[in-house]
């Protein structure tokens, strides 16, 4: 049951990417060279959606890990804001501002989850440097698309 709570808060997170598109703006923009294919974004999210859900489970069995899911909480409600605010307002600074502090607490979250269980920090880990590839993709639109 508790898995599915956080498949719950996961998939919430993901319903902002059906609701804000990228559509015609987004495939305007000038990206860099290292702009993955189009087809690795859901591919990519929907697989670090179901390792959350995981580690977030996994780590609700360990004795000492409030502050390791509240940053969880915190990362998952930043995931959930940077779609709108990317792609529904077309703000890059503001987006680029939401997953820079994304990055610092699942970062945070992933120090702490291998201190806990190695296995939930591992599973972690996709996510993390997928963050790097998406912050680099915001950097990179806001510098080429003043």
């Amino acid at each position: 049951m508790v898995f599915f709570i956080f498949l719950l808060a996961c998939a919430a997170a993901a319903s902002t990417g059906v609701i804000f598109k990228p559509g015609q703006w987004y495939a305007s923009l000038v990206k860099p060279r290292f702009t993955p294919p189009n087809w690795a974004f859901p591919l990519a999210w929907t697989v670090i959606y179901l390792l959350l859900a995981w580690a977030g489970y996994r780590l609700t069995q360990l004795p000492g890990s409030e502050t390791v899911l509240a940053l969880w909480a915190a990362q998952i409600a930043l995931n959930t804001l940077w779609t709108p605010v990317f792609f529904g307002a077309h703000r890059l600074l503001a987006g680029l501002v939401i997953i820079v502090v994304l990055w610092l607490v699942t970062a945070a979250m992933v120090v702490l989850a291998i201190r806990l269980d190695l296995i939930s920090g591992l599973i972690l880990f996709p996510y993390l440097a997928w963050l790097c590839v998406a912050a680099a993709l915001n950097f990179s639109i806001l510098r080429n698309n003043r």
